[in-house]
């Protein structure tokens, strides 16, 4: 609390108050993530391995009210909000393929990372270096990937109308969650509903708010209403990965290197922010909420542990390490993560949001293949 207190201040004191909310959000944001335990990796591998598709059917849920709450938003003639509306070409497909790869062997997605080392999970630690590290070398490369065959960014509201595109996401999200239940219906016979309950657990209401584990119906209004807020405060959806390419370009320039020779570091938004305090740069902010608010939430419910504090064995390390690398720079030539390019991207009713999570999932499976050869549990 002592550290949020005082990030929150340096905040007030570098920026405008409104990124002080956005703090806060970030860390709302941390918490729902790490009580709901609401991991994009997981949830995914759950329904490869073990035919489970609590997780999936959570996250389809929370695309479909995000939907329904922020594609009317962006487009009620508000001026100043932006949606996550990215091209769609070579550079997207590559990069979130590359990027399910990652986060399978890295153990998390952008927002998972985030939240895992926020808790004291010191392989996450190493997993998110390297994703910075991977995160610089995609902004060097990204100019050169724009250049390969793409289309314009594209918005579904465009093509169908604003109550068409709704209805065209809402259908596609409810098959695909027909299609995950019976995945499971077939391996298990039924549909497993337990983590759904609407009440806390056996500790009662007010203790599992505050100790977890949250159903998901928490976890997803939570994260539901961090994106809204979000999109309302910043005039944008949530993204995370932006942040950690600009955190590893300001370590490079403070060693003396030169990121003007980039162009990526040439164009007008990272050129601002590489000049800028990190402090007023919105995603990093939310970023830093996030993290705190895991450890927030790690602490309430004494889950920091000695295990999760030890170096990672010799596979594993490197599976941080290859997975780091791979999340980050897929990342930056996906245009974002779990949450800047799929769940806001969705939430925008943008078509590389959908391409996306397509790209993604089918790097997740190899990314799944390769766990054993890392010593990697499925």
């Amino acid at each position: 609390m002592v550290g949020l207190a005082l990030l929150a201040a340096l905040i007030w004191l570098e920026t405008a108050p409104y990124l002080v909310a956005l703090f806060g959000v970030g860390t709302l944001l941390g918490v729902a993530l790490y009580h709901g335990a609401f991991g994009f990796t997981a949830g995914w591998r759950n329904l490869v391995t073990q035919k489970r598709g609590a997780g999936l059917r959570a996250q389809l849920l929370l695309f479909a009210i995000s939907s329904v709450i922020m594609v009317p938003m962006l487009h009620s003639g508000i001026e100043g909000l932006v949606g996550a509306v990215a091209p769609v070409g070579v550079s997207l497909v590559v990069g979130a393929f590359i990027f399910g790869i990652g986060m399978q062997l890295g153990g998390g997605c952008g927002s998972g990372t985030l939240f895992t080392v926020g808790s004291g999970n010191i392989r996450m630690v190493v997993t998110l270096l390297f994703f910075i590290i991977g995160s610089v070398i995609g902004t060097l490369h990204l100019p050169w990937w724009l250049e390969r065959p793409g289309i314009s960014p594209v918005s579904l509201v465009d093509g169908l109308s604003l109550p068409g595109a709704i209805l065209f996401q809402l259908v596609l999200l409810g098959a695909i969650g027909l299609w995950v239940a019976r995945i499971e219906r077939r391996a298990h016979g039924r549909v497993e509903w337990n983590e759904w309950r609407l009440g806390g657990s056996e500790k009662g209401f007010l203790k599992t708010l505050l100790t977890g584990r949250w159903p998901f119906l928490w976890a997803i209004a939570a994260l539901a209403l961090g994106n809204v807020l979000t999109l309302a405060i910043a005039g944008a959806p949530w993204g995370i990965t932006f942040a950690f390419g600009l955190w590893g370009a300001k370590a490079l320039q403070g060693m003396g290197v030169d990121m003007s020779q980039f162009e990526f570091w040439t164009w007008d938004t990272p050129a601002l922010a590489l000049a800028d305090s990190v402090l007023v740069d919105t995603t990093s902010v939310m970023n830093f909420g996030l993290l705190l608010g895991a450890m927030l939430a790690a602490g309430m419910a004494n889950r920091f542990n000695e295990a999760s504090l030890r170096k990672p064995p010799g596979r594993q390390f490197l599976a941080a390490i290859v997975g780091g690398l791979l999340l980050g720079y897929g990342a930056r030539l996906g245009f974002g993560c779990n949450i800047g390019a799929l769940f806001s991207g969705i939430a925008s009713a943008s078509l590389h949001g959908w391409i996306w999570f397509a790209s993604a999932f089918v790097g997740s499976l190899i990314g799944i293949r390769l766990r054993p050869w890392f010593r990697l549990p499925n």
